[in-house]
Formats: C-alpha cells, structure tokens, sequence
C-alpha cells in the first residue's frame, strides 16, 4: 500500500468531486498528480480555469466525441477501456482524461511520466490490485506525456493493464508507433485528436470573454473580431496557447476613458507575436514534414515544396537536413532529365555552410525551385537498383581481359583496351562487361530525350564485338558472318560441323560455332 504521503496524493471520484482547499500535502508525490477541484483557482491560468468539466463543454474532436461516436459512448456509459488519446498540444487530451475521472465509477490516478519511476508504477499497481481484491474496484489509470516513460516503465505496466487491473489511459503528441511499445499500443485503443479548427478556438475564446465565474468575465473587456481571429490563427490548433494569449492581452492592456479593455488587432499581435509551428527536430514531424518536402518536389508543385520548406525553416529544422534532401530528390527524382539540378542543389548545400541562416533561406528557395520544376526522370535510381540487383542475385562476371590494369601481373604486352581518344567520336566498340545485361532505360524527358536511341546503338555494337570475341580463331580457314532472320543479331560463322537446329530460323550461314548461338536457336553438332 502507498506511505502516507502518497495516500495523501490518491484521490477516488468521490473525493474529487469535493472543494477542498490547496495544501502541501497536495502536491506531486512521486509522480502521483492529485485532480483539481471542480472550482478551478484564480491564481491559475485562464486555459487552466477554462478546462472543460463535461462532455457538453468539450470544443472540438467531434469525430470521436460527437454525437453517437465511441469515445463519447464509452464514457456516458461508464465503459472505459484502456485507451491512448494521441494529438498535437492543446487539443483536449488531459481533459478528456479528467471528463473521464468525474464520470467514471472506478478509482482514478495520474500519473505525470516525466517525474515518475518504477518504483512509483509498482506502488500504484499494488495498490491497484488490492482494491480489486478487496472490493472488486477498478482502477483507471491516466498517464500524461506516456512518450516520457522509458522501455522498462511501460513494459511494467503491461501485465496489469491486459489482466484488466488498470484501465490504463495515456496520453502523448508523439505517434504510438514511435514512442509507446507495440505491446502496449496493441492492448489499447488509440484516439487521435486533431487540432482545433479557427472556428472552435474563437468560440472558446469568446467563452472565456463571457465567463465571470471562471474566465474573464467579470471584466469590461471589448475585442474585436479580427483580434480574436489573429489569436485563432497563430495558435495554429492550440487551445491553451489561444486562451493564454487573450489573458495577457486583457491584463497588460490599460482601459480607456471609459474603464473599458479593448483588445485590438495590434493587441493581439503584441500579445501572441509569433507562431510556434507544433515540430520536433528528431520525431515524426520531422520525419512527416522532411517526406511532405520530397514528395511536393517530385509532384512539382512548387508552392507545397516551398511552404513545406517553410515550416522548416521557421520551426528551427537544421539547414543541413534540408539541403542534402534537395541533393537526393535532385539526383533520384530529377536526374538525368536535368541534371544541372544536382548542381544547384550542391550549390545551396554549399551556401548554407559558408553563407548560414537567414540569408540562406534563399539560397534553399532558390534550389527547391530548381528542382520542383525540373522534368523528372527515375531512371538513375531504377538503372542502380536493377545492377545492385544483379550482383547480389547472379553469377559474378569475369572481368574482361581488356579491362584490366595495364599494370597487372600477367597483362603486359598482352593488354588489349583500347582508347577512345584515339579514333574520330571518341568511340570504340568494345566489350566493357562480359554479358549482354541492361540496366537503364532512358525517362525520354529533358535533357533524357533521344538518349535510348543513343544507347541501343552503342549497345549493338557491343553486343556485335562479344559475338565476334567468342568465335575462336581456326588456322587455315575463313571465317564469315551469319545473321539470324528473327532477332537480327550477327551470327560468327566459319567452317566447321555445327549447324541451327531450329527449323523456323534460316541463316545467311548455317555453319556456326559450337555452344554460341543467339537467343531464339540452338546449335547441335552434325552426325
């Protein structure tokens, strides 16, 4: 059972229910977060003392709280089961929990992840499962910022939380799949809570305007309709940042003449002057906002990738991260159709470090411009993944004698590469590889345009040297060429017993050489 200071901190429904008046033996106690009265205190913040106390003043989520929906079913029915709500700040996670706590009949603990430990877990656990003994009592169990408890906090919790000892609720802005062990979130149900529309926040703060008993009401206040949007806008979602900024705006604004506060639009702006975007550097909204920047550019639509390149920026994103995923799209999405791009990517990745933020910002527009309005080709990432394909899945290829260093043991006069810069064009028909694979396969598009028909030409004439190398030379007779009537390919022919088995194919020669043949005939030796 809990000492005497934590029995002090543990509060069921009944308990909570009643005012009482704040205390030291109050206070967090290992974690244990006593629920606050019904009379919210004065000296709280206006979001604190706004909270919703039901269903019926719950803003917002009405797609899990709205009329018939589960999570409002399941609560008016008393029916709680473990649950994680997942959502931005200031959306209503805690106070759906604390909706919970006033309704439900079950025993009601908080825990604050960030201050607990296991010790504080088994405490509450035990405590949990005696009341279960001893009286069949439930016990819901909320856990605030449930992303802050490590591996082996939650892992504790597992065992009762799918027995049915605890109701566990958790709540968390980071996504489940990422901060909560599947285990866990496999046992529960996770809500998401989205952030509050424009309209749900200036009804909150018009709510707040008109309150006296816990709001602003008992003040003259007058504020307009722009103002109010403003606040709205900028707390991008975010209700307590919204209700936070009207109280300091209607306690640091002097009344006038006529003893009145009015809240003007410049008001507003002193009073929430920038938005904070909802963004870590190392979760999801890093990860979610970095892909949203790629995709936007390889979509081409240039004024997503810039927003999104935006958010970055103005959410405090290393210019780092950003600049090497312009390189990437740079090659993988545009590539060959423009490869300039590459270049101008390299550029602004240079610019950052030589140049830095803000005056950088320009450079990074600059270069996602580029990009996004390239034509886009995929055919260098293809071309890689088919050859990475074909050496981890087939036979290695013998190098080609022509291929190796002239300096290597055993090649000396013998070396047979031959240099392109010798002869007019600058190219040399020679077998570079050994086999006839194709990689790449020419997008068409940009700069790309008319390149296959370039290359299968230069590959013919490949194709047409390793036929011709694979023909031994015999002494004293004359060697000719055949050509197979369906594929067209040359065929090295000379006098010797082999012949086309196939029927359906006639060639120029039906003399070839034994084991080499094209790929519509075979060869068989003559009886």
């Amino acid at each position: 059972m809990p000492n005497d200071k934590q029995e002090k901190a543990l509060f069921s429904v009944e308990q909570l229910s009643k005012p009482s008046k704040p205390s030291k033996s109050s206070k967090s106690v290992g974690g244990i977060v006593p629920k606050v009265d019904d009379k919210a205190s004065k000296n709280q913040p206006l979001a604190a003392r706004m909270r919703p106390r039901n269903l019926d003043e719950f803003v917002g989520q009405a797609h899990i709280v709205g009329p018939g929906k589960l999570l409002r079913r399941l609560i008016e029915a008393d029916q709680i089961h473990s649950m994680i709500f997942y959502g931005p700040p200031g959306t209503g996670k805690t106070t759906l929990a604390q909706i919970i706590a006033t309704q439900t009949k079950s025993a009601f603990r908080q825990l604050m992840a960030v201050d607990t430990n296991i010790k504080a877990i088994r405490d509450l656990l035990k405590e949990a499962k005696e009341r279960l003994e001893t009286n069949g009592a439930t016990t819901t169990l909320f856990i605030d910022e449930i992303h802050h408890l490590n591996k082996d906090q939650q892992d504790v919790l597992l065992p009762d939380a799918e027995s049915g000892v605890i109701k566990l609720i958790g709540a968390t802005t980071e996504p489940t799949s990422r901060s909560v062990n599947s285990a866990l979130v496999s046992r529960e149900h996770t809500f998401e809570l989205k952030p509050l529309s424009e309209t749900d926040l200036i009804d909150l703060l018009n709510r707040a305007l008109k309150d006296s008993e816990r709001g602003l009401g008992n003040l003259k206040i007058s504020a307009d309709e722009d103002a109010l949007r403003h606040l709205a806008i900028i707390s991008d979602g975010d209700a307590r940042k919204a209700l936070n900024a009207l109280e300091l705006a209607a306690t640091t604004t002097p009344p006038d003449a006529d003893g009145m506060i009015r809240i003007t639009l410049a008001v507003a702006e002193q009073s929430i002057q920038r938005k904070m975007v909802v963004y870590d550097k190392k979760g999801q909204h890093h990860f979610d906002a970095i892909s949203a920047y790629q995709k936007a550019m390889r979509g081409s639509d240039v004024d997503a990738a810039l927003y999104w390149l935006a958010k970055m920026i103005h959410a405090g994103e290393d210019p780092h991260v950003i600049a090497r995923r312009l390189c990437v799209s740079a090659s993988e999405d545009v590539g060959m159709a423009n490869s300039m791009a590459l270049l101008v990517a390299f550029a602004a990745w240079e610019a950052v470090d030589r140049i830095g933020l803000p005056e950088a910002k320009i450079h990074l527009a600059h270069a996602t411009i580029c990009v996004a309005t390239s034509p886009k080709s995929f055919s260098a990432p293809v071309a890689i993944d088919a050859a990475l394909a074909d050496v981890e899945n087939n036979r290695t290829q013998p190098m080609p004698d022509n291929l190796h260093d002239k300096h290597s043991p055993g090649t000396g006069k013998n070396f047979l590469y031959k240099h392109p810069k010798n002869v007019p064009g600058h190219f040399i028909a020679q077998d570079y590889l050994g086999a006839n694979t194709t990689f790449y396969t020419s997008s068409e598009l940009g700069a790309e345009k008319g390149m296959q028909e370039k290359v299968e030409n230069w590959r013919k004439q490949f194709q047409e040297v390793r036929r011709q190398a694979a023909v031994p030379a015999v002494s004293g007779k004359p060697v000719t060429l055949g050509k197979c009537s369906d594929c067209h390919y040359a065929i090295p022919a000379y006098a010797e017993d082999f012949e086309c088995s196939s029927k359906k194919n006639s060639l120029a020669n039906k003399r070839v050489k034994p084991d080499f043949s094209c790929d519509c005939f075979e060869l068989v030796k003559k009886s």
